[in-house]
Order: C-alpha cells, then structure tokens, then sequence
C-alpha cells in the first residue's frame, strides 16, 4: 500500500489507479470493514488524525478530481467527494524520500511521464498535506542496502 504525500497530478495512469484502490483499501480498513492491512504503517497519519474516515475521504477526494480531470471514470459512490478534513503535516524529506521512489517508478514503466516530472525541482503535495520542515517519516519503510 503506497498512500502518496505527492500530488496525484504527478502520477501516471498505473499509479493514479493503484492509488485509488489502495485508497479504498485504507477506507475500508479505518471503517473496520476488513481485517487485512490493519497495522500498515502507511495508516498511521489517518490514524493519528483527528477525523480518520473525514480525511481518507478528503484524500480520495483529490485522487478522484484529478482521475476526472484525465477523463477516468472512478466510481465516486465509494466515497465521500465533499468531506473536508483538516490538514495533515508531510515533512519535506518524506515528500523528497517519496518523489524520488516514484521517479524511479515512473522511469520503469512511463518514460514519458518520467521526462516531464523530471524537471520538477519542488514538488507539490497532496492536497490533504502541508510542507513542515523534517526528515522521513519514522513510519516509512525504507530499504536498506545490502
């Protein structure tokens, strides 16, 4: 599960997908309604929020705009495209830990996107995020090399 601190605009068709599924997943975990993928750090920070489902809501929201904004057609029954939540805090080394892994992906399986966002010096957030000055966030699995 990859829940984005970068903006959807910066995704390609694959991840814009994924992040809608796996965005769902979230929901359907912080509502209770599964058993899987409960204690997955990516979780933590909707966790920690005042409102949990307000902002998987807001967060799908913004994935949902952007998917309509391509021309995709994502079911937007499955969520709430109104709800506002208050703003959660991305530190700038997780945002740049982030950008760079999906550069990486985005070198793999879209060039062309790749070759857009490449000259991206500061990438934006995700709506639901605000830039605080940090490293990566303790809960981030980051490989280790071998």
């Amino acid at each position: 599960m990859r829940l984005w601190s970068v903006h959807p605009q910066y995704l390609d068709a694959k991840g814009l997908v994924a992040l809608w599924r796996e965005g769902l997943l979230a929901k359907a975990v912080l509502s209770g309604k599964t058993q899987g993928y409960r204690a997955h750090p990516q979780l933590l920070r909707f966790r920690e929020h005042p409102t949990p489902l307000l902002a998987i809501n807001h967060y799908l929201a913004a994935v949902l705009i952007e998917a309509q904004a391509r021309g995709y057609r994502f079911d937007a029954r499955k969520i709430d495209p109104k709800a506002a939540a208050s703003p959660i805090p991305v530190t700038l080394g997780q945002l740049h830990y982030e950008w760079a892994h999906l550069l990486r992906k985005l070198h793999a399986r879209a060039p062309e996107k790749a070759r857009l966002c490449a000259s991206v010096k500061h990438p934006e957030p995700h709506p639901l995020f605000f830039l605080v000055d940090g490293p990566i966030a303790p809960w981030e699995v980051v490989p280790t090399e071998t």
